[in-house]
């Protein structure tokens, strides 16, 4: 706990006030990344030749092991497609610091997926977002199903047991749920739900994917049902407003319990506020990644208590608390207001009053996507082959091409 908590009776009491280390934080390696998903959340595509070096990324490692941090959420882009990531892994958990690590499988292959069950401290999360290929790769692009089903097979043969099946809830997959689970199931995995949030492209395609609120209503009861066996991550604390809480700390955890270290660096109070709003420093600077957390004045005043604003009259608002920053943000509502998928309505009346043309809504700080156009119905797909040598660096130093060096059939 930081200095001056008062004292509560709970433990998500206590974790609104802030912690002197994170329980865990997101660490996005690269922008790099193979695919180009409509709802990708860091608008990843193209490597930024800023991003830290592998001593950098030590030094941080390094930071972690002293602060005590539990474990890091790797990410990206496409976190496998760094030249250093087996080394970074590595020495993440030579220094006691856990790593769980998302990708879409495209670097797991036999001998990946064996090293990776040799190591007791790394989690991987397969993402897939359609328990079809039809569903799946309308978002994430053609072949990307087959990908991501092929690493699990690996993970699976391996005998890695308990890695996750990663599934963002949109309107076309909900009806999927308990095909999901089945997948999970034959794979000896856990599957682990999320919400969409209107972030980096994400926010382009927001309004035509995220659940409608007849789906709410089934995730939640699917939630209540399956929730000792399913994860989420706190992502659907918004949904206890129906009544009953789901499994989890059921609080936003920005600047409190969690954060985001970009790939250049910069320390931001939630993985999916990727904006100068929320941006509380960078690692680079004096004082490291411990002084941004412990010292950085966005973060202090998150950890300042709540009052609630527009929502402290709702009867359930302790309860949802409001609901998620980042989706009232991105979405144009203001932070004290209700959430956007506020399961009471409140949130409607708000987004049916923005303009037409959604102009004046926030963007996302950076956009490394490798295209230009509007958002398209799924990327160009490329098979890749194995890579003579995998711990080969970069072409040059400034290769933004996330397939640099890499040999196409």
């Amino acid at each position: 706990m930081t200095a001056g908590t008062p004292a509560a009776t709970r433990l998500a009491d206590l974790f609104e006030y802030g912690l002197d280390a994170p329980i865990c934080l997101t660490w996005e390696l690269t922008y790099a990344c193979n695919l180009s998903c409509d709802h990708c959340l860091s608008s990843s595509g193209r490597r930024d030749p800023r991003e830290l070096s592998t001593a950098e990324a030590k030094a941080v490692i390094d930071e972690l092991e002293a602060m005590q941090v539990f474990y890091v959420n790797i990410g990206g882009g496409e976190p496998t497609v760094r030249p250093d990531f087996w080394e970074l892994l590595d020495y993440a958990t030579a220094h006691h610091v856990g790593v769980k690590f998302s990708t879409n499988g495209v670097r797991i292959t036999p001998e990946a997926a064996r090293r990776l069950a040799a190591n007791d401290y790394v989690d991987v999360q397969v993402s897939l977002d359609g328990a079809t290929a039809e569903v799946n790769d309308a978002l994430r692009g053609p072949g990307s199903y087959d990908t991501a089903a092929r690493a699990m097979r690996h993970l699976a043969d391996a005998g890695v047991r308990g890695f996750k099946l990663s599934v963002v809830c949109t309107r076309h997959n909900i009806p999927q749920l308990d095909a999901f689970k089945a997948i999970a199931d034959e794979h000896g995995a856990q599957l682990r739900l999320t919400r969409l949030r209107p972030s980096g492209r994400g926010a382009d395609v927001w309004d035509e994917l995220h659940p409608a609120p007849g789906q709410q209503r089934e995730l939640y009861d699917w939630l209540l049902a399956h929730g000792d066996r399913v994860l989420t991550g706190d992502s659907f604390f918004h949904l206890s407003a129906y009544g009953e809480a789901l499994p989890g700390l059921n609080l936003c955890g920005a600047g409190r319990v969690v954060c985001l270290i970009d790939p250049v660096g910069d320390v931001y109070a939630c993985p999916f506020a990727i904006h100068d709003e929320f941006l509380a420093g960078n690692v680079r600077e004096p004082g490291g990644f411990t002084g941004v957390w412990r010292e950085s004045e966005l973060f202090r005043g998150l950890r300042e208590p709540q009052t609630g604003g527009a929502c402290a009259a709702c009867g359930f608002h302790d309860s949802c608390k409001g609901g998620c920053m980042a989706a009232k943000f991105f979405t144009g509502l203001p932070l004290d207001g209700p959430d956007p998928e506020c399961v009471q309505g409140h949130g409607e009346a708000l987004l049916a009053g923005r303009s037409a043309d959604r102009s004046g809504l926030p963007r996302p700080r950076a956009d490394h996507s490798r295209r230009a156009a509007p958002p398209r119905r799924g990327p160009v797909p490329v098979k890749l082959t194995r890579r003579a040598d995998l711990d080969r660096p970069p072409v040059s130093a400034c290769e933004e091409n996330p397939l640099a060096g890499l040999r196409l059939p």
